[in-house]
């Protein structure tokens, strides 16, 4: 991974108890599957997918509902699709539709607007092969930025990142960017049960809380190509920080059902001449 900075985000945490995990085993190779979450993004998606190595041997797109071609044209670009109708609404149930949808060994996040590059994935799937629980992008360390930031997001960001590094003895340099690769057993860890921009940073802290081995790989994020984001600087950083005092509060002994996470969603399959047949999951 030539000229690329891996940091250990989580030494304060993973490493402190011997009953933790220590990572995966390196090994030389897995199945990589990517998750994009869509609402209204038929504009943007011949640019995502057309970029998208092919060490990628999955693509699952969660759509919300779109009133747009969005569907038509991802079919259109890349005929291998998966297309997951998501069973409520916001960004982390979507989510949390593709990751159970997903087949592959590792799991990577993609934002369809064009803002996270998939040329960028090698270097996630590296740091998982290389025996990390998940890799973490952030747009704060060298070799990483953002087009797209504004300086207030970006203040709401490190305020927030403080906060988590401060109860939960992490390192993050990047609480809220959303591209992420991880192993599928960090799943039942990750426990995706929130509907809405707030799933970064719930996943962020549970990773960290199962002491799992996390990474931060530098990234650079770029400008949405079209459309507005549904992004509410306001609102969602209020919803973020409510769901850091949740999290703070939550025993850790706290028992879940480790499948409990997993949502309802209809997987939409092409048929010829046809808009396509769902099957409920």
């Amino acid at each position: 991974m030539p000229n690329v900075t891996v940091v250990d985000a989580t030494i304060g945490t993973a490493r402190r108890a011997a009953s933790r995990r220590v990572g995966h085993a390196p090994q030389a190779s897995a199945t990589v599957g990517v998750v994009i979450p869509t609402l209204n993004e038929a504009s943007n998606l011949p640019h995502v997918l057309t970029r998208i190595p092919a060490i990628v041997d999955e693509i699952v797109l969660v759509d919300g509902h779109s009133v747009d071609d969005t569907i038509a044209v991802a079919r259109m670009v890349r005929p291998d699709i998966r297309v997951v109708l998501q069973d409520e609404l916001g960004k982390g149930n979507a989510l949390a539709c593709g990751f159970a949808a997903s087949s592959c060994d590792i799991i990577v996040m993609l934002d369809a607007d064009g803002s996270t590059d998939p040329a960028e994935i090698p270097q996630f799937v590296d740091a998982l092969l290389n025996g990390n629980d998940f890799a973490k992008g952030s747009r704060y360390l060298e070799g990483g930025g953002s087009a797209d930031i504004t300086k207030f997001r970006s203040a709401g960001n490190r305020m927030l990142g403080f906060v988590v590094n401060a109860m939960f003895r992490t390192r993050y340099t990047d609480l809220c960017y959303g591209y992420n690769a991880f192993w599928r057993d960090c799943l039942p860890h990750m426990h995706v049960d929130c509907a809405g921009f707030e799933v970064e940073t719930l996943i962020n802290i549970r990773v960290a809380r199962a002491g799992l081995v996390v990474c931060e790989i530098p990234s650079v994020e770029h400008q949405r190509l079209n459309g507005t984001s549904n992004l509410r600087a306001v609102r969602d950083g209020t919803r973020i920080l409510r769901t850091i005092i949740r999290e703070r509060v939550r025993t850790r002994t706290e028992r879940r059902d480790p499948e409990g996470w997993r949502p309802q969603f209809a997987e939409l399959y092409a048929l010829p001449g046809e808009g396509g047949q769902r099957a409920s999951v």
